[in-house]
């Protein structure tokens, strides 16, 4: 048997294709000391791999990956050879070693900003690809960035953006179901049903016409937080919107992952004038409060008031489809790869 492995063929010059990456062949590990043989299970399929393939990466993220490197990624899958005594064979765990059919796991795997260590899984009853969405990254993403850095009140009115992507859709409805007011905006017609109709989140396609007079449309008053996922002209439009000591949770900038340039904002004088607060943060620095979003978010799923959403690709040889498609907005809620049994 072989293991095939997602590889970095070219740097992107614009936005990712498939033609960027390629499906390779090779043998499969065997462990050392201290290590485990993972089956991969379920890939997560997420837009911040796409920042690791650009010539540099921001100041305090992970290193770029150079053309020949494997990708990598948050990851489920099950123990087959163990030779770590916190292991077992037959083991669901979870670590950061995607993009691959079979994972050599070890201490010193690299983290995704402190996020996905090497954890076994019990998941029980529940569909165990839901540690990598709400029960995993993307649910203690959302989770966080609302009650932590937000510090969310019931009578707020938030903006959410990207609000029916694997974070957004998480952030809007726990705020929702946690009694505050939520608009959501999303770039298709598709998603834009998805929030209004499955979700009774008010939203607008930032595509229809201009981002602050689409935003006030919605809401007239103004907004108290903004859960920024996009950055650019969306961090724009929610500086103007924001009413005084408004506060803005920077969890990620996808606007200017797949090729474009990133666009600060012009109006960044408003922090001073309206006496905003602004603070970026990444889920890996707050792992403390898993359990405790564990528990609300499978009891909000369990009773139906939290519906999650699930975009899967088939097979590790649909991965390199999936990252794109994902990156151009054609995927809604979680983007997964499910590997074979």
């Amino acid at each position: 048997m072989l293991n095939r492995h997602v590889r970095l063929v070219r740097r992107p010059a614009g936005k990712l294709s498939a033609a960027d990456l390629e499906l390779v062949e090779g043998p499969i590990p065997e462990p050392g000391p201290g290590e485990v043989l993972v089956r991969n299970t379920w890939l997560s399929i997420d837009p911040s791999i796409r920042i690791r393939l650009a010539e540099t990466t921001p100041n305090g993220y992970l290193p770029p990956l150079r053309p020949g490197d494997d990708l990598t990624g948050l990851a489920l899958g099950t123990v087959v050879e163990s030779r770590d005594p916190d292991f077992a064979v037959g083991d669901l765990v979870s670590h950061t070693l995607g993009y691959r059919e079979y994972a050599l796991v070890g201490s010193r795997v690299q983290t995704i900003g402190g996020y996905g260590a090497p954890a076994r899984i019990d998941a029980g009853e529940l569909p165990p690809q839901w540690f990598l969405g709400p029960l995993g990254s993307a649910g203690l993403t959302a989770y966080v960035g609302l009650f932590e850095i937000l510090e969310l009140d019931p009578g707020d009115t938030l903006w959410v953006s990207s609000a029916a992507g694997a974070v957004g859709a998480l952030a809007a409805q726990l705020a929702k179901i946690r009694g505050a007011t939520v608009i959501g905006s999303a770039g298709s017609a598709a998603k834009i049903g998805f929030l209004r109709d499955e979700l009774g989140i008010p939203s607008f396609d930032y595509h229809d016409g201009p981002l602050p007079e689409s935003l006030a449309a919605l809401a007239p008053g103004g907004i108290d937080a903004y859960f920024d996922n996009v950055g650019g002209d969306h961090l724009t439009a929610a500086l103007d919107a924001l009413r005084y000591a408004g506060r803005i949770a920077l969890c990620g900038a996808v606007s200017g992952y797949d090729g474009a340039a990133p666009q600060g904002p012009p109006n960044l004088f408003t922090m001073v004038s309206k006496g905003l607060r602004m603070r970026g943060f990444r889920a890996g620095s707050f792992t403390h409060l898993e359990e405790p979003m564990r528990r609300e978010v499978s009891g909000y799923l369990a009773d139906g008031r939290l519906t999650y959403r699930e975009s899967v690709f088939n097979g590790i040889e649909e991965a390199p489809a999936a990252l794109p498609a994902m990156l151009s907005g054609a995927t809604v809620g979680k983007t997964l790869c499910r590997l074979g049994a």
